[in-house]
This record gives structure tokens, sequence and C-alpha cells, in this order.
């Protein structure tokens, strides 16, 4: 079945945004990106809003939401440090995901997602504005869940490439 959707006015759209945050802390993530939905559709570039949806769709990767959706969004994104940010929460949140699912491989996929989402902070560093250490404290927890969780390991060398490989078949990160 289908519906035309309603559109919002322009001027609802920080009504909208205050909404999209709530629903994300009271773990509602398909409700915050519906929002976001709405308010791209009127502004399709909108970039808080575009950051938000990202957001919102890693928030559904427990879920099995596939990660091609949140990588959609990160193309959109305007700044290097921006766009190597919010890749490197994507990756992040790929390997939480897996970790908390756990599972056979979880604990390898988990590390080199975390890995990976590390490399990405460590671009993001080298761009950021003077005063904004966030890609430092995404870093150092991802370090910090390496570290305080023994079955995150890397996989040998020529299985950490098949890794990448496979990854793009993944239901939780096609990166």
């Amino acid at each position: 079945m289908q519906f035309e959707l309603k559109t919002i006015s322009f001027e609802s759209i920080p009504e909208a945004l205050a909404k999209v945050e709530r629903y994300r802390l009271l773990n509602e993530p398909v409700l915050a990106e519906s929002i976001c939905l709405d308010i791209l559709a009127i502004v399709p570039d909108h970039q808080q809003a575009l950051i938000s949806l990202l957001l919102a769709r890693t928030d559904q990767f427990l879920a099995n939401v596939n990660a091609n959706s949140a990588h959609e969004v990160l193309g959109l994104i305007k700044g290097d440090y921006e766009r190597a940010y919010y890749q490197g929460i994507i990756w992040e949140r790929t390997g939480s995901a897996r970790l908390r699912q756990g599972g056979p491989g979880a604990g390898a996929s988990a590390y080199h997602a975390l890995r990976e989402a590390m490399d990405h902070y460590e671009q993001a560093m080298n761009l950021a504005p003077p005063g904004n250490d966030d890609a430092i404290l995404r870093w150092n927890t991802c370090a910090r869940m390496i570290m305080q969780n023994p079955e995150l390991h890397p996989l040998p060398e020529a299985d950490a490439q098949a890794w990448m490989r496979d990854e793009a078949g993944s239901r939780i990160a096609d990166a």
C-alpha cells in the first residue's frame, strides 16, 4: 500500500531536529530516521538532518540494519573532517554490534571493524579544528574496547584481507 507523504513546513525544522534528538535518546531510531527524511524532503542537503539520519541508521545496527544505508548518507555530508569522523562512527558501531551479537568469528570481525574506525578517527584528528578532540575521544573508546575484551583479536593477515572482502556481503557492515 502506498501513501502520499505529507510535507512539513520549513519553519518547523528546528523543532523537528529537536524531536530527532529526543527520539534517538529514547532509543527510537526508526522514528528519528523518519523525521530526518521529512526534513530532507524539503531541504535535501540539510547537514544536521543528514548527520542525524546517519546516526539514526547506525543506532539500528543491532537490529541487523545494513550499513550501506549509513554509507549512502555519508556521501552527502560536506567536509573532509566530517566525512572521516562519521566514517569512523559507522565502523565503530559496526564493531560494537558485532561484539554484542557474538557468535563464530564475532571477535575478529569486531576487532577489524574497530581498527577501521580508529584509522578514520586518525584521519579526522589531522583535519579537526583546534579544540575539537571528538575524534581522539572516539579513538580512545575503540582502543579501550579492544584492550578490555580479550575475545577481540585480529585475524592472520591473509584472513584479514578476506574479512574486508566478505564484509561487503554482511547485513551489518556492507562497507
